[in-house]
């Protein structure tokens, strides 16, 4: 049978993969070379870490059952197919690695002693370890001015306090928290407070944080570094031009020529006239100003004519026929004389 790896690890035969992990902890803490500095040690760790290897993997284990450490290491005729040689890796302190997820646990146990958790001491005079509360998530509502300029905002929270040094005894006070306000913020963006929450003899604070969401404005939406201006316009202005005013967020006013036709996909883009970025708040995102045209509910049908005919002569003026447009403007002129003629009877 070679090695019996029930008997290294001491178990029986029925024993469970749960029961296989226990002596595996017992017996490679207690014979870890750092602790040990005998020789014989050496292999005594290394027949543990093999043992274990192959009882806590159930296939090895199925196969070491049926063949013994023999058959597991030269190979055995399978089900389906020849089952290949097990053979062990030869380092013990990667099973120790892979099973503890360290090289050495006991400097935890050190950290332990030296940085010992925080404690409380209760009336009876026992002790035992604090715990810190979840942490207090509060929305930071913005306007569009307070994310442009920046600066601290003060806001007032409510929580319990110990009233004394050595006291067990809370009360409620209201505190001032100075929150920073950095231009150009983007909203959702985390302002954390440690341990600012309530106070309790058997508690750690909680930590008290705000995520900034930004208030509606009445004329700008923000797109990133980008400020979004909508206007509705009518069909004429739309076609022939218009002028836009603009009211900025730091209380300037200019206005804005627009030249173009105004089709559904237009906008006007104005470099530096947007929200700061935080990491330089001396630069600028853009102004976009969007358009939506109102067409006319009704023409009347002489409005309609005169519409086709602009459109037929500035069709005409696109394709380069200067004399189709003159014998236009000819045939109208002789229509207004004929009219001025009185109708003979």
């Amino acid at each position: 049978m070679g090695i019996d790896y029930y008997g290294v690890l001491s178990l029986k035969r029925t024993c469970s993969s749960h029961d296989v992990k226990r002596a595996f902890r017992r017996l490679i803490l207690q014979f870890n070379p750092k602790r040990q500095y005998d020789s014989s040690v050496q292999v005594i760790f290394q027949t543990i870490a093999e043992a274990y290897d192959v009882l806590s993997d159930p296939f090895r284990r199925a196969v070491y059952d049926q063949y013994g450490e023999e058959g597991l290491k030269r190979g055995v005729p399978g089900p389906e197919s020849y089952i290949q040689p097990y053979v062990f890796h030869g380092d013990p302190m990667r099973t120790f690695r892979e099973f503890f997820g360290c090289a050495d646990p006991f400097p935890d146990l050190l950290e332990a002693l030296i940085t010992p958790k925080p404690v409380y001491k209760l009336p009876s005079g026992e002790r035992d370890f604090k715990t810190k509360e979840p942490p207090l998530i509060r929305p930071l509502l913005l306007t569009l001015h307070e994310v442009y300029h920046g600066g601290v905002k003060k806001l007032k929270i409510n929580r319990l306090e110990l009233t004394g040094k050595n006291s067990n005894n809370t009360e409620m006070r209201e505190k001032v928290l100075s929150v920073p306000i950095q231009p150009g913020i983007p909203s959702g963006t985390t302002i954390t407070f440690p341990e600012e929450g309530d106070q309790g003899p058997t508690i750690i604070p909680a930590d008290v944080i705000f995520i900034t969401e930004e208030r509606p404005h009445e004329h700008f939406q923000r797109e990133g570094n980008n400020l979004v201006m909508h206007c509705t316009i009518g069909l004429k202005d739309a076609l022939s031009g218009l002028r836009v005013v603009v009211k900025t967020l730091d209380e300037r006013t200019f206005h804005v020529n627009i030249t173009d036709v105004v089709h559904p996909l237009y906008e006007k883009i104005i470099k530096g006239e947007g929200m700061p970025l935080v990491q330089d708040p001396r630069k600028k995102g853009d102004l976009i100003i969007r358009f939506e045209v109102e067409f006319p509910k009704y023409l009347p049908k002489a409005a309609k004519l005169l519409i086709l005919e602009a459109w037929r002569s500035a069709t005409l003026e696109k394709e380069g026929e200067p004399d189709q447009i003159f014998k236009l403007v000819m045939l109208d002129k002789m229509k207004k004389i004929s009219e001025t003629f009185p109708k003979l009877t």
